[in-house]
């Protein structure tokens, strides 16, 4: 639930962005982020994520750039930003050598097992499963925004496809890999 819950600024800030535009909607999406950071410093089990920060970073430094060079700027450039700003963070995080799925899966994992190969091995499939996922989203974007002839409904559901194929692969893999000799 919790990498779930991560999600939650990029789903305000759709529904935002649709009933006030991109700049208020780049402003929540903040907005959910900081709420999200907070709940995390105020928790000392939990502690601050990667995916988390990010988040609010990237939303924070998007709803500024909206606010005071581009009020107006078009939701598919809009979502090129904020779905790359997503796919760089989990790069990241790959590249930092923490996954960012590890913080997550360590509160519901005993302890005793967050060392071991197979937890770290499968924590780097779950994240590289979700940038793989964000990587189909930003050629989307791109699709959408160089190709005005296809519509914007060919973008919208290559996301739910790349998202649900991830969330499904998030559950699957965990028990699939604990099965492996």
């Amino acid at each position: 639930m919790g990498i779930l819950l991560a999600f939650a600024p990029f789903i305000a800030f759709a529904l935002v962005e649709r009933i006030a535009g991109t700049a208020p909607g780049l402003v929540c999406g903040a907005a959910v982020s900081a709420l999200l950071v907070l709940r995390d410093l105020l928790d000392r089990k939990k502690g601050l994520k990667i995916l988390e920060c990010g988040t609010l970073l990237l939303f924070g430094g998007l709803a500024a750039y909206a606010l005071a060079v581009r009020p107006n700027w078009p939701i598919v450039g809009v979502r090129l930003a904020v779905d790359s700003g997503l796919f760089l963070i989990v790069l990241a995080s790959v590249a930092l050598r923490q996954p960012f799925t590890l913080q997550y899966a360590r509160e519901q994992v005993a302890p005793e097992f967050w060392q071991t190969p197979q937890f770290i091995r499968t924590n780097y499939a779950i994240t590289l499963a979700w940038a793989a996922a964000f990587a189909v989203m930003v050629a989307a974007d791109i699709v959408m925004l160089y190709v005005p002839a296809v519509p914007m409904r060919a973008g919208i559901i290559v996301t739910i496809l790349a998202l649900v194929a991830a969330v499904k692969f998030t559950g699957w893999y965990p028990e699939r890999a604990h099965q492996a000799p």
